[in-house]
């Protein structure tokens, strides 16, 4: 069988290199989409000595355990990491983009050592002091906004699986609080947990 080669590339990074930006942090979120839950942000600074050998892709495309094995590959293999966690009752006050958005800030504020430059997944960018670009589809194009989305997906299936233990009649570890037929089949049978969303339409 046809291996699949992963799609996310250096190209950004090695542009952004040449120009003497050595620490460019990749940002990226999961969790924007369900009913319940956190909104996870995380940023990763690859080393651009090591940054070829690390085959990442945008999580989405990877297996539960990939995901998890490429996590501990790229914590140990990055110059720098951070992760955000903004819960529902953030997300509620702020709306979900404003959330993602103070999350991506957050993340990039707080990384240590501090970046040279920002690549934000998708179209939109946070108030940064640094220079930044927003690339559409970024974690499908930059293997360090794929290393970030890995991060935050792994880190929030984490944090569902937790409540799945708090809250087990709404089976959390099985749809992570994505609208699913079944998620919403349990809202409808039991009502919503106090990690709902009440600003989203269920």
């Amino acid at each position: 069988m046809k291996r699949s080669v992963p799609a996310a590339g250096l190209d950004i990074e090695v542009a952004l290199w040449s120009q003497g930006y050595h620490r460019v942090v990749g940002v990226d979120e999961a969790g924007r989409g369900p009913l319940a839950g956190p909104v996870v942000v995380a940023g990763v600074i690859l080393n651009p000595n090591t940054a070829d050998s690390l085959d990442v892709d945008d999580s989405k495309k990877l297996s539960e355990s990939r995901r998890e094995a490429l996590f501990e590959a790229i914590i140990s293999g990055s110059i720098g990491h951070q992760i955000e966690v903004l819960g529902n009752i953030e997300i509620d006050e702020l709306n979900i983009l404003n959330a993602t958005l103070k999350g991506m800030h957050q993340a990039v504020e707080a990384l240590k050592p501090v970046p040279d430059y920002v690549l934000i997944d998708g179209n939109r960018l946070p108030k940064l002091t640094l220079p930044a670009k927003a690339v559409v589809k970024g974690d499908q194009k930059s293997k360090s906004i794929a290393a970030a989305s890995i991060l935050a997906k792994v880190t929030r299936d984490k944090i569902m699986q937790g409540y799945d233990q708090e809250f087990p009649k709404w089976e959390f570890s099985k749809h992570k609080g994505y609208p699913t037929k079944r998620h919403k089949e349990l809202l409808q049978q039991y009502g919503p947990t106090p990690i709902h969303r009440k600003t989203f339409r269920w």
